[in-house]
């Protein structure tokens, strides 16, 4: 019998976008100033495109996840990015084979 899987608290993070000046830093930011604790970070420039996955820890947040996906997202936006905030759950069961 196998025991269920506890419900993880970490999300996946994904920004897509012209490379330009303090990405990086305005997300890292971002999820600072909410308590987010960025737990692996991955990045790199295809031609002129920036993208970068990172997975964070939502346990010490003191923002709920959507409304860390809508102000990443609006806020990306504005910056000429893509930025979207999946629960880690949602994506694993959206990405299983």
């Amino acid at each position: 019998m196998t025991m269920p899987r506890e419900e993880s608290n970490r999300a996946i993070i994904t920004v897509i976008g012209r490379d330009q000046i303090g990405i990086i830093a305005w997300v890292s930011g971002r999820l600072a100033d909410c308590q987010v604790n960025v737990l692996d970070i991955s990045q790199t420039i295809l031609d002129e495109f920036f993208t970068m996955i990172m997975i964070v820890d939502l346990e010490p947040a003191t923002i709920e996840i959507d409304g860390l996906a809508q102000t990443l997202e609006q806020e990306g936006n504005e910056k000429g990015l893509q930025v979207k905030v999946q629960h880690e759950d949602i994506f694993r069961f959206m990405h299983r084979i």
